[in-house]
C-alpha cells in the first residue's frame, strides 16, 4: 500500500521512506501504550481519557473513509482501501469499547 513513488524513492536510496515508516510506528507505538495503559497493564500515562477517545475517533473516522469511497465509486472500491478501511474500524470500535469499559478507572488517580 506504500505506492510505487514510495518504493522507487527507497530503491534509489532516498531517506523519505524509512523516516515516514518511523514516523508512523511511532504513533502507533504509542496508540498501543496507551491501550495498554487503558488496560492496567503498564502505569497510567498522561490524559489518558482525552488520548484514548482520541485515538478511537481518529481509527473511526479513517475506517468510515470506506462509506464516501464507495458513493464516490460505485463500481468499486480499491483492495488497499477496503481493507485498511475494515482493519482500522476493528481498531477504532477496540478502542472505543474499550475506553467505554474503562472509563470509570481512567479519572485521575
Amino acid at each position: 500500500g506504500a505506492g510505487e513513488r514510495m518504493a522507487r524513492m527507497a530503491e534509489q536510496g532516498s531517506l523519505y521512506p524509512t523516516l515516514i515508516t518511523i514516523g508512523i510506528a511511532g504513533v502507533l507505538a504509542v496508540c498501543s501504550a496507551y491501550a495498554f495503559a487503558g488496560a492496567g497493564l503498564i502505569p497510567r500515562l498522561p490524559l489518558m481519557r482525552t488520548a484514548l477517545v482520541l485515538i478511537s475517533a481518529i481509527y473511526l473516522l479513517r475506517g468510515l473513509v470506506l462509506i464516501p469511497a464507495y458513493i464516490v465509486n460505485p463500481g468499486g472500491v480499491l483492495p488497499f482501501i477496503l481493507w485498511s478501511s475494515l482493519i482500522v474500524l476493528v481498531y477504532g470500535v477496540a478502542y472505543a469499547v474499550g475506553t467505554w469499559v474503562a472509563w470509570p478507572t481512567l479519572s485521575a488517580r
